[in-house]
This record gives C-alpha cells, structure tokens and sequence, in this order.
C-alpha cells in the first residue's frame, strides 16, 4: 500500500449518493435490483436476504476471505481506496459477501438467496461507460446441499431473459469454473457479470464448511441499466437535470435530452512512467471535486518514452528520465449547459496542474511561469 485517503478525500467519497439504497430516494438502478432478486426467488424455494453493509470494509473482507493473494496487484493503492493499512472503501459489492456468510453460519438456512448491492469505489478512467463509483449487485445462492454448473446456466438464463448470451471462461479467487456473463446488445457482445461456482474456501473461511455449496454472480448495475434504458452516457444516472431526472425512476427506453456541444482541450504532459488511464482519471476527479461531473471523457491520444522524446520537447516539458509524454484530449461536456471559453480553460488549467508532472507549465489563456498550486 503506497497512500490512504486523506479526511477530506474520505468525506467527500462518503457522502456520495448510493443509487441502490431506497433511503436515499427512488432511482431506476433499484429497480433492476429488485426484478433481479424476484427473478430468482420465483425460481428457487429460497429464502431472500438483503445485506446493507458499511461502504468502509476491512481487508481481510475485501481480499482475503475472499481469497485473493498477498501479491495480487488488486491490492495495490493505485487500484484501492485505503483508509488505512486495514481498512478500504469496499471495491467490489463481494466485500459485503463474507460477513452475510459469516451470519449464515450463525443462522442457517437450507437454501438462500444473499442479495448483496451498493455502491463501490475504483481508481477507473474516465469516458462514458466507467466512473470511480459504479454501483454492482452480489447474488450468492448458498444450500445445504450441492449445486452444480447447469444450476449456473439456470441462474444466468433467469436473469436475462429473452436475451442471447454465453459464458466465456473466466479466473475469480472466489469461485470455481468462472465465467464472464455476455450478453448479445444490437450485434455485440457486452459484458454485464461475472459468476461461477461459490469456492468451497470461501465457503469454509466463513464457517459453512462440507454439505455446503452455493452460486455466485456479480453484476454492474450501471451497465445493466443502462443498456436496458438505452442511455449513452453513465453520467446521466446521477444527473438532476429535470428532464433526465425523471426518466431515472422507470426502466422504460431513455428519451434523449438535447445534447450539448462538447469543449476540448488537448494537454501534452509528463507524468510518471507507470502511470495508466485509471491514474489520470483519479486525479482529474480529486481536482475538480464537485466539477468532475463536467468531464466526458479523459483520453489518452498518444504516449512517447522520455527516450525517445527529442531534446525540445523535454525542455518544453521539464521532464525527467523517469517521466513519460502523454497527449491527453480533456473532453468537457456539463449535461445541463454550455461551458464558456473561460470555464472552460478554468477547468483545462485544474486537469493539467493534477496531471503534469514536469517542471515547465503551459497555462491556458497567459504566458509565463506559474506555480501548480495556483491552476
């Protein structure tokens, strides 16, 4: 582990609205949540429970009762939220799974169904289809018995009816036979869950060791809804635009609202060699804090080595031999208006003090040496 959140950082994540929970208001994605559960449950003679659990998980809950290696680059802080060194905020709705075994143990049942949802939180890229905190839904059918693979197949085809799909073979620390849920969306294959055979150590780690088996399946909520609403962009599930709001509380087809031009802002940094999408996507959210909803998309256009920058080029940038070049296109899109030029290069100047790494700044809209502090 290489950071922890910071107070500041932990609050504002927090207090990010949870489209699952009914407490917080009505919203589509609790819909899909509920035809899903009802699906199943109208299927099996299984009992149904709900766990709400705490968006701040342990470790052990998150990794490794799961089962996931001391190594496993997941663990990592470019991939985790970390409170501290043992506990994260959850990033996946299965971190909420070995406790409601853990309960199961305590107050058996034959054969239940534990229905895990909320939202989650990942170091992600940003651009239409992903967002740092995206909402999953854990089923877990857990029986005094055995279960098999056909049982799999029986669970999948409850959960998209009517639709073409199939499992592709997938590895989870979690689950035994492992497969990727696509679907057949207007002649693609998209990826909606991932499932398999509940592993016996996960099982057993729990206190639910032999005579019992059990069905595992995750699924992205977002994705899901809105491939079922038709919806373009997953910043419009939390948009409170009117006229978008009051399509979020039904699963009829999304009614496009007028689009807006985008603004474009083209940056050539230097940033650290390791560095990925998913770390520019972090940073240019912790920058804008409440703005962040304004960005469409960061996109990485080009990458060039420090090796192979010439000599002008990294004068230009101030980089070092540890850096690399990215040509990054910031796409600045608000749901509900139209950026003026200087909003727009307001924005353009916090993204790039977040992102360049070099010791040389070009600001947008003035010339001459700036401190980052001041973008």
């Amino acid at each position: 582990m290489s950071a922890t959140l910071t107070p500041a950082q932990l609050a504002r994540d927090l207090a990010v609205r949870d489209l699952t929970d009914p407490a917080a208001g009505p919203h589509a994605v609790q819909l899909v949540v509920d035809q899903a559960v009802e699906a199943l449950a109208g299927r099996w003679p299984c009992s149904v429970r709900r766990i709400a659990g705490d968006r701040v998980v342990t470790v052990a809950d998150n990794y490794d009762n799961l089962g996931y290696h001391p190594a496993d680059v997941t663990r990592d802080a470019r991939y985790t939220r970390y409170v501290d060194d043992r506990h994260v905020l959850r990033s996946h709705s299965t971190a909420l799974v070995p406790g409601a075994l853990r309960n199961l143990a305590a107050n058996p049942a034959d054969d239940v169904l534990l229905v895990c949802a909320g939202v989650v939180y990942r170091r992600d890229s940003i651009d239409r289809l992903h967002s740092g905190t995206p909402h999953q839904l854990d089923l877990w059918r857990i029986v005094r018995g055995t279960v098999a693979r056909a049982d799999l197949e029986e669970m999948v085809a409850a959960l998209v009816p009517g639709l073409r799909w199939r499992l592709e073979p997938r590895r989870h620390p979690y689950t035994v036979d492992g497969a990727q849920l696509d679907v057949d969306h207007d002649g693609r294959w998209v990826e909606v869950a991932e499932c398999g055979l509940a592993h016996p150590g996960v099982l057993a780690r729990a206190g639910l060791g032999d005579g019992w088996s059990g069905l595992a399946l995750g699924m992205g909520l977002d994705r899901m809804l809105m491939l079922r609403k038709g919806m373009p962009d997953i910043r419009l599930l939390r948009s409170t635009e009117p006229a978008v709001a009051a399509q979020l509380t039904d699963l009829a087809p999304y009614r496009p609202v007028s689009a807006l031009p985008p603004v474009r802002r083209d940056l050539s940094i230097a940033v650290p060699a390791g560095d990925r999408a998913e770390d520019l996507g972090d940073r240019v959210r912790d920058a804008l804090g409440a703005d962040a909803d304004v960005v469409e998309s960061v996109e990485i256009r080009q990458e060039t080595s420090y090796a192979r920058l010439p000599a002008p080029a990294r004068a230009r940038l101030g980089a070092t031999p540890d850096q690399k070049n990215l040509l990054v296109r910031l796409v600045l899109r608000p749901l509900d208006r139209t950026l003026s030029d200087r909003e727009a290069n307001v924005l353009r100047d916090r993204a790039y003090a977040a992102l360049h790494r070099g010791s040389v700044h070009e600001w947008a809209g003035f010339t001459g040496p700036r401190d980052s502090a001041g973008a």
